[in-house]
């Protein structure tokens, strides 16, 4: 399916193709990047299973992406794929359970060689932009002759960076504190299962084929990695893009969410509405993790007696968007009553951009998810570091020994152990109430604005998205 009427009869002087992995947090990150493409009248085609990309544009926030003629949506069918359960009790937190769909996925590659051969006459030149784990859908680019593409990392630079290059990971290393090299915090060991280590090797070997590499990050966050990294592409005569944010950074006056219809997250905004700046803290750990239920237990303890106020999204990690069937994630009985007056309980998918661009919130306790890490940097919040899996032990790091916007609430080193009550409280009232805390968040403020300032015209992330265009379009 093709939304809106596609027109291919008119020549372009560019076109764009979208390949992302079909999984929220990599989908939304290059719908976002197709809406700042699209602003330059550059027509975008975005590749998404059909179940996937109807959820991805429905959790989108910020913008209508059906309002914008130049993007178009080719939503195809993959193979049945194996839906294995969740284990919150398991020792290794990667989910596992995301990979059939991970390799369900490659079978787009024959969709996408016929839409790229039916493009390629239509244009000067046809760009693929695809997400590092969809290499091997996109490989047949190779046979156009008008065809380029580049690599995109849905993760950090400074992930990036460690994980590919051990002569740039030394570099890096000379950035951060000793302290946090003893403590053993740089570490990929145990952050993917070893049957996803072998799907991400697999779709890197065709990142030889493209012309370069972008990054959801800008120049204001991570410079001193960028240019490691330039100098390292350019040895491999590749060219480097940073593009970010692509999430939208003034949220408040481009929300489409609804506060009408008295759902739970129109409740949670309008609850909002009613504090003080700066005075609540988000709690949600993204689309991938499940925790226990012995772990729930212990935040909803720790939260309570912090006395602070929170938002906190209780929900299990994304599984099959085809199964409707719905799990109900159990906290301690009479909890959600003894906290009514100060904190909010979502169970459902929630905007995460709405509220941590709102004024009240004052931190957010994440997992260190790069979307997650990216948007509240950009609106200058200050975060709560709590990391489970992937990319996300060495996004902590950069969040609170590099950048110094957050606060570590658990070393990476003890990733199989239960969180405790007072942990969680300790970390909350830290952020939230103590001058420490206060200083963390008087830097991610001022990170907040000089990102967001970044974005608008003559910014530095502007500049390099109009240094791109100009690029693919020459």
């Amino acid at each position: 399916m093709v939304t809106p009427t596609m027109n291919i009869t008119n020549q372009n002087n560019v076109v764009i193709v979208m390949v992302p992995l079909p999984l929220q947090g990599h989908l939304n990150q290059l719908l976002h990047l197709s809406r700042l493409i699209s602003a330059h009248n550059v027509p975008v085609h975005i590749i998404s299973t059909t179940t996937h990309g109807r959820q991805a544009k429905l959790r989108l926030q910020g913008w209508d992406p059906n309002t914008i003629s130049t993007i178009f949506f080719h939503d195809y069918p993959i193979p049945t794929y194996a839906s294995p359960s969740l284990k919150p009790n398991s020792d290794n937190k990667f989910p596992s359970h995301l990979l059939p769909i991970c390799e369900a996925a490659t079978n787009l590659r024959g969709p996408v060689a016929a839409l790229l051969r039916k493009l390629g006459p239509t244009t000067h030149r046809l760009i693929i932009i695809h997400d590092s784990l969809m290499g091997s859908v996109v490989q047949d680019f190779v046979s156009i002759p008008n065809a380029e593409s580049y690599t995109f990392h849905s993760v950090s630079a400074f992930s990036i960076a460690l994980y590919t290059s051990k002569h740039v990971a030394e570099q890096i290393r000379k950035l951060i504190e000793p302290k946090a090299l003893t403590q053993g915090l740089i570490s990929f060991e145990g952050c993917f299962s070893s049957e996803f280590k072998k799907f991400i090797t697999s779709q890197h070997e065709y990142t030889k084929l493209s012309s370069g590499r972008i990054y959801n990050t800008c120049r204001v966050v991570e410079q001193p990695i960028l240019e490691l990294l330039e100098a390292d592409a350019r040895n491999n005569n590749k060219l480097l893009w940073a593009l970010g944010p692509f999430n939208p950074v003034d949220i408040k006056s481009s929300s489409k969410v609804s506060r009408k219809d008295g759902g739970p997250v129109a409740r949670c905004l309008n609850w909002l509405d009613k504090q003080s700046s700066n005075t609540v803290i988000f709690i949600s750990f993204g689309t991938t993790t499940t925790f226990s239920l012995e772990q729930i237990t212990e935040i909803a303890i720790g939260l309570e007696k912090s006395y602070t106020k929170f938002i906190w999204v209780v929900r299990e990690a994304d599984k099959d968007v085809t199964n409707n069937k719905k799990f109900r994630v159990e906290l301690p009985q009479g909890f959600e009553e003894r906290v009514k007056d100060r904190g909010v309980v979502i169970r459902v998918w929630a905007p995460q951009l709405d509220i941590l661009g709102h004024k009240s919130i004052g931190g957010f306790m994440s997992h260190c998810g790069w979307n997650s890490c990216i948007e509240s940097i950009s609106m200058g919040v200050p975060i709560a570091a709590w990391p489970v899996h992937s990319d996300q032990p060495n996004n902590a790091v950069l969040v609170t020994k590099i950048l110094k916007v957050g606060l570590l609430v658990k070393e990476w080193c003890q990733s199989e152990d239960v969180v405790g009550s007072m942990v969680v409280e300790t970390a909350v009232r830290r952020l939230m109430g103590s001058k420490d805390g206060d200083e963390i968040r008087k830097r991610a403020m001022v990170m907040g604005r000089r990102v967001r300032k970044s974005t608008r015209d003559g910014g530095v992330s502007r500049l390099e998205l109009d240094s791109f265009i100009d690029h693919i379009s020459r």
